[in-house]
C-alpha cells in the first residue's frame, strides 16, 4: 500500500514537474503564459505605484492585486521546490534564486515600509519567455557558450593583457609624438586613447595633429581590426567541441543543455527523461 502511495506521488510530481519546467504540452505552455501575463501585471503594479497621483487614487487596488500575486508566486515557487527531485538544486540555481527574490519583497514590506519597489526584479522572470516561445534550446545553447567561455578563459586573459600592453606601449609612443600640445597631456592619457582606438570605440575626444601620429594612428587602428576576430576564434574552436544541445529537462535537478544523445544529467548524473 506504501509503495503504491509512494508510486502515485512520484507520478504526481513527475507531471507537476512537466507542467511548470517545460513548455512542450499544451498545460505546460498555458501555464508558462499564465506566468508571464501574471509577471507582467506584477512589474506594471509595482510601476504605477511609484506614481504618486495613481497609488493616492488606487492604492487599496493596487495593494490587493500585488498581493494576489505575490501569493500565486509563493504557491508557484513551492510547487518547483515539491515537484523537483533534488530541490536544493533548484533553489541554488539561477532561476531558482530570482523565483525567490521575487516573492521576498512583499513580505519584506511588511517590516520595512517601501521594499516592495525591489519588485520590479520580477522582469528577470520574463527570461521564461524562452521556454514558452519554444526558444528553451538556445537556453540551452547558451549554456554551451558559457561553457565554452570557461574553458577558454586562460587564452582569453592573456589576449586582453597582451592588448592591454600593446595599449600602454603605443599610448607611450603616441604621448612622445605628440606631446600635451595636441591634448595628450599624460601617458595616461594617451593609453586612454590607444586603447579606445584598438577596441574601434574612437570617442573622439582626443586626435593626433602630426603626420607621424596619424601614422602611428593608422597603425593602431588596422591592429585593432585584425585583434578582433581574435577571441571570436578561441571561443569557436571551444564551441566546436563542445556539440549539440537538446532541450530536455532533467526530472531531478530541472537542468537544460543535455547532448541530444545523452542518456543521463551531466549536472547530477540521474537518468534522462527519453524524448
Amino acid at each position: 500500500m506504501a509503495e503504491e502511495e509512494s508510486v502515485v506521488q512520484a507520478s504526481r510530481k513527475e507531471r507537476i514537474q512537466r507542467i511548470i519546467f517545460e513548455a512542450d504540452t499544451p498545460s505546460g505552455k498555458f501555464f508558462d503564459i499564465a506566468l508571464l501575463l501574471a509577471i507582467l501585471a506584477s512589474i506594471l503594479t509595482v510601476s504605477l505605484e511609484s506614481v504618486d497621483s495613481i497609488d493616492k487614487a488606487y492604492h487599496f487596488e493596487l495593494r490587493l492585486l500585488e498581493w494576489a500575486i505575490t501569493i500565486l508566486f509563493t504557491l508557484e515557487y513551492l510547487l518547483r521546490l515539491y515537484s523537483t527531485k533534488k530541490s536544493q538544486k533548484y533553489a541554488t540555481s539561477f532561476f531558482g534564486i530570482v523565483d525567490l527574490i521575487a516573492i521576498i519583497p512583499t513580505y519584506l514590506s511588511l517590516i520595512v515600509p517601501g521594499a516592495q519597489s525591489l519588485l520590479i526584479v520580477r522582469a528577470l522572470r520574463l527570461l521564461r519567455m524562452f521556454r514558452v516561445l519554444k526558444l528553451s534550446r538556445y537556453i540551452g545553447e547558451g549554456e554551451v557558450l558559457f561553457e565554452a567561455l570557461l574553458q577558454s578563459r586562460t587564452r582569453i586573459i592573456i589576449f586582453l593583457f597582451t592588448v592591454t600592453i600593446l595599449g600602454f606601449i603605443s599610448g607611450a609612443m603616441m604621448y612622445l609624438l605628440e606631446g600635451p600640445v595636441n591634448g595628450f597631456t599624460s601617458i595616461p592619457q594617451s593609453v586612454y586613447w590607444s586603447l579606445t582606438t584598438i577596441t574601434g570605440t574612437g570617442y573622439g575626444d582626443t586626435v593626433p595633429s602630426t603626420p607621424l601620429g596619424k601614422l602611428l594612428a593608422v597603425v593602431i587602428m588596422v591592429l585593432g581590426y585584425s585583434l578582433i576576430i581574435v577571441p571570436t576564434g578561441i571561443v569557436s574552436s571551444e564551441l566546436m567541441k563542445l556539440g549539440e544541445v537538446d532541450n530536455r529537462a532533467c526530472l531531478s535537478c530541472s537542468k537544460e543543455g543535455h547532448d541530444r544523445n545523452a542518456k543521463h544529467c551531466k549536472y547530477c548524473g540521474d537518468e534522462l527523461r527519453i524524448s
